[in-house]
């Protein structure tokens, strides 16, 4: 039985048919079109498919699409619309990701952690991280790129 809900994706309004079974990460790829969160384990283990839904990061593949009617949902492709944003020019100078395949869900964990705490520890950012895996770069240019980011903005 389909319903209709309302999603703010990236700051647009979007009326989606749903079953009551569709995921967010469904909704997100295959009616909007947005590739960004990537169908990963579909367990909410890799963080592959993670967004920030009212700016908390969520596993999307656990969030069924229904329950962010209403709701404010932040891609990666919202983060900027001019192109890379300080952070993703902070990974990107860092070399911080090779395949890319985890950076939208890494990318996004960070950008909730700078919300709340501008100036992470190597701790913070370790953690905000912790809930998605890389397997190509590992974590330490990752965490670099963050505490340089956040180091040049007490300069």
């Amino acid at each position: 039985m389909k319903k209709t809900i309302r999603l703010n994706v990236n700051g647009e309004e979007w009326d989606v048919d749903v079953e009551p079974s569709d995921t967010l990460l469904e909704v997100l790829r295959g009616k909007i079109g947005i590739k960004s969160p990537k169908v990963g384990c579909e367990r909410g283990d890799c963080g592959s498919c993670t967004v920030l839904l009212d700016g908390k990061s969520v596993r999307s593949c656990l969030v069924l699409a229904i329950e962010a009617d209403g709701r404010g949902i932040i891609t990666v492709e919202g983060l900027s619309k001019d192109g890379p944003n300080e952070l993703q020019r902070a990974f990107i100078e860092h070399n911080a990701f090779q395949c890319g395949f985890c950076a939208p869900g890494v990318v996004l964990a960070v950008s909730e952690l700078l919300a709340k705490r501008p100036h992470p520890s190597r701790d913070d950012v370790k953690e905000a991280i912790s809930g998605n895996l890389c397997r190509c770069t590992g974590y330490e240019p990752i965490i670099d790129a963050v505490i340089d980011l956040t180091a040049k903005g007490e300069e």
